[in-house]
């Protein structure tokens, strides 16, 4: 397997400009997942890192070669898309086989590779039986194992559990990340799926109108969104955003927001006094009975929605609906006045107007080395 690095990639339609000056790198044995949006330019992307499409300007190399305007068949790659794309009158064995025999491959080591990605894949017992006869998740086996038997240097999906039911994408999640693991594989895996990508990825790019917002672990996107858009599109339920004046916190470490008393993150010490945002994890507003808890924030319960062991519970303030993750025990019902207090230690501060994250110098620092290792 190999290291991919991709520097300022562009990529033009004619006028549009699908990808914007895009920079990553993939390390070798990562799973690296691509993430956004319907036509945020995750496609494009990958397609251009294989070979599909040729970039406009920018550069790919692949195991330290540069392959940028190498057609797909000269990149040691593999591709899984979301269809399946199998050919029907051919049976599992011969589908998986058939980019060896199409390369010359003799049929010993042919029959050697397609056995070993059948064990891998547990479906020894499907290698005779007809591609008509197959469930949806035992195809998309058979399309990885295809892949598999090239033994190429990185693999390439393209949303490949996106034609499955919830459920057996669930379990395809967890199997392709094992399969990941077991082949120590390069993977770049594009979704718009926040569930697949947190719960498979070493690395996301999030990406969005063509450029990537914020690449990091699962755990820094989710607890430290570089902008309103990562903070929004990453969660469920997502950030809440509570809007305010910005010029109201200088040289403090503390907002009141309609007598709520928030404690801030750290600022930096130029920032703009203009309108800002606080953006506040369901799981970090605290709901308790009004006065109780002192200076908190007003609301009216407007909903829940029972998810067994928790609840998501809506709540009517002066600042919009803001949603609550709570214990699925805890008695609230439409209607109850409560109040509402925020946990400090995970809240982000964003500019309102570029929507941009707002940092401390040593939270820059930090991120920065443990992006660049």
């Amino acid at each position: 397997m190999a290291e991919i690095r991709v520097d300022n990639l562009v990529k033009r339609f004619g006028a549009f400009m699908a990808v914007r000056d895009t920079s990553f790198t993939v390390e070798n044995g990562d799973f690296f997942c691509l993430l956004g949006p319907s036509g945020c330019g995750k496609t494009t992307t990958l397609r251009m890192v294989a070979g599909l499409e040729l970039p406009s300007s920018g550069s790919i190399r692949l195991d330290g070669e540069d392959v940028t305007f190498k057609r797909a068949r000269e990149r040691d790659i593999a591709m899984v898309f979301q269809l399946f794309a199998l050919y029907p009158h051919m049976n599992v064995r011969k589908n998986i086989s058939f980019p060896l025999v199409s390369m010359g491959v003799p049929k010993d080591e042919t029959r050697r590779r397609v056995e070993e990605a059948a064990r891998v894949l547990r479906i020894e017992h499907l290698l005779d039986k007809s591609i008509s006869g197959l469930s949806g998740g035992d195809r998309q086996r058979v399309a990885l194992g295809r892949a598999i038997v090239r033994e190429p240097k990185a693999f390439m999906m393209d949303e490949p559990l996106g034609a499955l039911d919830a459920e057996f994408r669930h379990l395809m999640c967890g199997e392709l990340r094992a399969l990941h693991d077991r082949l120590k594989a390069t993977t770049v895996y594009v979704t718009h799926d926040q569930l697949e990508a947190m719960s498979m990825a070493d690395k996301i790019a999030v990406m969005n109108d063509g450029v990537i917002e914020q690449l990091g672990s699962p755990q820094e996107i989710y607890d430290r969104p570089n902008s309103m858009f990562v903070g929004d599109f990453i969660g469920s339920p997502s950030m809440n955003f509570i809007r305010f004046d910005g010029a109201t916190i200088a040289g403090s470490t503390s907002v009141s927001i309609d007598a709520a008393s928030v404690t801030l993150p750290e600022l930096r010490e130029n920032h703009a006094p203009g309108p800002l945002a606080l953006g506040v994890r369901p799981e970090q507003i605290v709901i308790g009975d009004p006065g109780r808890q002192g200076s908190a924030l007003p609301g009216e319960i407007f909903g829940t929605e029972y998810l067994g062991t928790t609840q998501i519970v809506t709540v009517t303030t002066p600042h919009g609906k803001l949603k609550a993750r709570l214990p699925a025990h805890m008695p609230v019902a439409a209607g109850d006045r409560v109040s509402l207090s925020f946990r400090p230690e995970r809240l982000s501060l964003f500019d309102a107007a570029t929507g941009k994250a707002i940092r401390s110098a040593l939270h820059d620092a930090s991120t920065t080395r443990r992006n660049h290792g």
